[in-house]
């Protein structure tokens, strides 16, 4: 639950005299919400601007209240909310906030979603199921965002679900330096796909690391429950690191670590760039055979175990506040990975 009170981010000094650019939107603006406050901080720090003042309250009966401080009026403004967990609170935050601007007259209104969450409901894998990422992105829109800036979807479909600008960005640049300083690249790693669809993500490391692919064929039960797992590719004598979007409850690692020990793989490392941990995630990969499990700040989570060498956590602030910034100067986003 969050927490019954209120929780004010405060710039310090008015939006207005933290701005270093101008733009045809007006000057610029980020508004951090509750799920992840100090990547909102860092991101405007990269960005060059102050986090407007903002009141964020729960009422006695759970409703959630806002006030926004600072005049955002003709103002180009970046709402940094992941939609983790609670989910569903982080994701009425967010309307809310998004409605509120809208009121304000901001002149351009960017919803950042570091985390998209109920991005695996992206399609009917049954009949009567619902397509919850549409929904999702149907909200947002209605509640008045302009464009959409996220990271690392789920799946690329997902951008077609807004008829809005989206722009997907990676945490690839912070990886890749991880991965090179600590496992090298070339033949002493190959580069594992946790599915079929995750080929695409794991190439692009592939390609940047000079190295191998493989890729685990799954079965799953139920959602969230792997039953069989098979290895297609060569990871014999070599760093496995498995390369995914996130790590919910861990089982999938924890049985693709099983594999391709099997299949001859020196040690296996783990790269995801949501780390979800829902349930017992963290215990379960503390007695896993996962040497390592690297992730970023996108969600920050209550009880991430800081103080264990095997869970690393990097920052993808400079990332967001630089695409923040490109965005409002509107100059090109997709350069900032093609000097990879």
């Amino acid at each position: 639950m969050l927490n019954v009170g209120k929780f004010v981010v405060e710039s310090g000094e008015r939006v207005s005299r933290h701005n270093r650019v101008s733009s045809m939107k007006g000057p610029l603006a980020i508004i951090a919400g509750r799920s992840n406050p100090a990547l909102a901080s860092a991101a405007a720090a990269t960005a060059n601007v102050g986090v407007a003042s903002c009141e964020l309250m729960n009422h006695a009966d759970s409703e959630i209240g806002i006030e926004i401080r600072d005049n955002v009026r003709g103002h180009d403004v970046f709402v940094i909310q992941s939609t983790s967990s609670p989910a569903n609170d982080h994701l009425m935050e967010l309307l809310i906030i998004l409605d509120a601007l809208k009121r304000a007259s901001a002149n351009r209104v960017t919803a950042v979603l570091p985390y998209f969450g109920y991005a695996r409901q992206d399609r009917k894998n049954r009949p009567r199921q619902p397509i919850t990422a549409k929904l999702v992105a149907d909200l947002i829109t209605a509640a008045g965002a302009n464009r959409i800036l996220t990271m690392d979807l789920h799946a690329g479909q997902i951008m077609g679900f807004f008829n809005l600008p989206v722009d997907n960005l990676y945490a690839r640049p912070v990886f890749l330096k991880y991965l090179q300083e600590n496992f090298g690249d070339g033949d002493a790693v190959t580069i594992v796909s946790p599915d079929a669809g995750g080929v695409a993500r794991a190439r692009a490391y592939a390609k940047r690391l000079d190295a191998g692919i493989a890729i685990i064929d799954k079965r799953r039960a139920v959602a969230n429950e792997v039953a069989e797992m098979n290895v297609v590719g060569d990871a014999k004598g070599k760093v496995a690191i498995i390369i995914d979007d996130m790590v919910d409850t861990g089982g999938t690692l924890v049985k693709a670590a099983e594999a391709l020990l099997a299949n001859g793989a020196t040690q296996v490392v783990a790269c995801c760039t949501h780390a979800v941990l829902s349930r017992d995630a963290i215990a379960k990969l503390r007695g896993s055979n996962v040497s390592r499990v690297i992730v970023s700040d996108t969600i920050a989570h209550p009880n991430f175990p800081e103080d264990d060498e095997r869970f690393v956590r990097l920052s993808v602030a400079s990332i967001i506040g630089e695409a923040i910034r490109r965005i409002h100067e509107e100059s090109s986003v997709s350069s900032l990975f093609e000097i990879e």
